[in-house]
């Protein structure tokens, strides 16, 4: 809990604190109730008004921020001082050095210097002086309250179904598309939840870092694959009630790694279609940054989001491309960084958060996100042996022949494709319908077999590097998605 947290700092004397928040009216409300709360006195600052909420005080140190840490040394002991947007000055010489002699003074003295701002960053020379801590979104409780404010008649079951779409976004969102279906209908129904859930698109959108996903994507959208299956219907209740009063705790995540084109990312979308959760996807790339810090700072944000947004599925594609370097300390250790963030939440995490993880080349990851706790299960996900091609055949001419592919010799097709990933069974069966829509007539399973003989399959132009993965995998460092255990389907 952010009081919580809060009190027990203001109580151990940390001098300086850095508050990342995106809404400032009600970080600053949270702040107040807690120092008054301890029985102090709270002093408010912004560049263009000076200190405010003290009539004797009021204006002092307007467009001064040197100003502004000396007013501190005035006031007796017992004070809490939010500095809004003080960020913006730490570069400057005589504010800096200020700031580290009062940090001196106020070590062994019950006051409190807060940093307000949305998105902190603190230069090298202050960063041992400076606490850095978020404060979070509204919590269901916080939306649910609100809801009940702006429209205190509304049936339990619409309350809730607006709480849980307007989770992931701050009050000050929720006022507003509240207040604008208020305007125009005069009552709230169910087309808020359509509006909560696309701002909350538009929010995730704005932060560069997460995109909300549409799961559209069926469990029988995927072929083969059995045994990761089997796994995942195990755990599809994991998030209800009953699994909490059964002393369940919530399952961790997953992660995929194998060859590409098998089905990985396909999977994660399966996942939150069949358990009914957002899906939030992030680009483990779009966490890198250019400033000093910026790169944690992203990390922490996108945590704060997708935690704020649970129950949901945080899906992080292609994980070993953004970390195979963080052993190294070409980038001066902002992987390393951004990968131990990331590793103590999914390692200490107790939200509802499920995470799949997928990885091309899992040898290229740092050993420690392969420990055991980071993750509930890693699995191998190899090329489709006989029976799973056909069943990957059956899935595709299903959604292109939705009347007709009962037609097509899928059992003759899957035993001449050794060695085809999903996607180039997929690849082939579209080239095929080219060939047939060139000479105006349906494609048949001929048109198939010969786009099948014109693709050269990643297991023969990567054969080396698949094998090492298959060996990987082999050596009892995963568990097979599928059946089969042969090394290369059917061969």
């Amino acid at each position: 809990m952010f009081a919580a947290e809060l009190r027990l700092m203001l109580r151990a004397r940390y001098p300086v604190l850095g508050l990342s928040a995106l809404e400032e009216e009600r970080a600053e409300q949270a702040v107040t109730a807690v120092a008054k709360d301890l029985g102090r006195a709270v002093y408010l600052w912004d560049f263009v008004e000076g200190y405010q909420a003290n009539p004797t005080d009021s204006g002092f140190a307007k467009r001064n921020p040197l100003q502004a840490l000396e007013f501190v040394e005035k006031i007796p002991q017992g004070a809490v001082f939010i500095l809004r947007d003080f960020d913006r000055f730490w570069e400057d010489l005589a504010v800096a050095r200020k700031l580290k002699n009062l940090y001196r003074r106020l070590q062994g003295e019950p006051q409190n210097l807060i940093v307000l701002g949305p998105d902190i960053q603190v230069p090298t020379n202050l960063r041992e002086m400076v606490s850095l801590f978020p404060f979070p979104l509204p919590t269901a409780a916080e939306i649910r309250q609100e809801v009940g404010r702006l429209a205190p008649n509304l049936p339990a079951a619409l309350q809730a179904e607006l709480t849980r779409a307007a989770q992931g976004l701050s009050l000050d969102r929720v006022r507003r598309v509240m207040a604008r279906g208020l305007a125009e209908r005069g009552e709230l129904n169910v087309e808020d939840i359509e509006a909560l859930l696309a701002e909350k698109r538009e929010t995730l959108r704005q932060t560069q870092i997460l995109d909300f996903f549409p799961a559209t994507t069926e469990w029988n959208d995927i072929g083969g694959l059995d045994n990761l299956k089997e796994w995942l219907l195990r755990r599809g209740q994991a998030f209800a009630d009953s699994a909490r009063r059964y002393g369940l705790p919530y399952p961790k995540g997953l992660l995929l790694a194998g060859i590409q084109g098998t089905g990985k990312s396909l999977t994660a979308k399966a996942i939150a279609h069949r358990w009914h959760l957002p899906l939030l996807r992030l680009d483990a790339g779009r966490l890198f940054g250019g400033l000093v810090g910026e790169s944690e700072g992203r990390t922490r944000q996108a945590i704060q989001l997708a935690e704020a947004l649970a129950p949901c599925v945080l899906w992080i594609d292609e994980i070993d491309k953004a970390f195979a370097g963080a052993r190294g300390q070409g980038d001066g250790g902002t992987s390393a960084r951004v990968l131990a963030t990331l590793l103590t939440w999914m390692a200490e995490k107790t939200s509802p958060v499920f995470v799949v993880a997928t990885a091309n080349d899992v040898q290229q990851l740092p050993p420690e996100l392969l420990r055991k706790g980071r993750f509930d299960e890693i699995f191998f996900v190899g090329l489709p042996d006989r029976r799973d091609r056909a069943q990957i055949f059956q899935v595709h001419l299903t959604k292109y022949r939705p009347q007709s592919w009962q037609t097509y010799d899928i059992e003759r097709l899957a035993a001449e494709t050794p060695d085809f990933s999903g996607a180039e069974i997929e690849q082939a069966i579209v080239e095929a319908m080219h060939f047939g829509f060139s000479q105006n007539r349906d494609f048949t399973s001929e048109d198939i077999l010969l786009a099948a003989s014109e693709v050269v399959p990643l297991a023969k132009t990567a054969q080396a590097e698949i094998e090492r993965l298959q060996a990987w995998a082999a050596a009892g460092k995963a568990r097979m998605a599928a059946r089969s255990t042969l090394p290369f389907g059917d061969r």
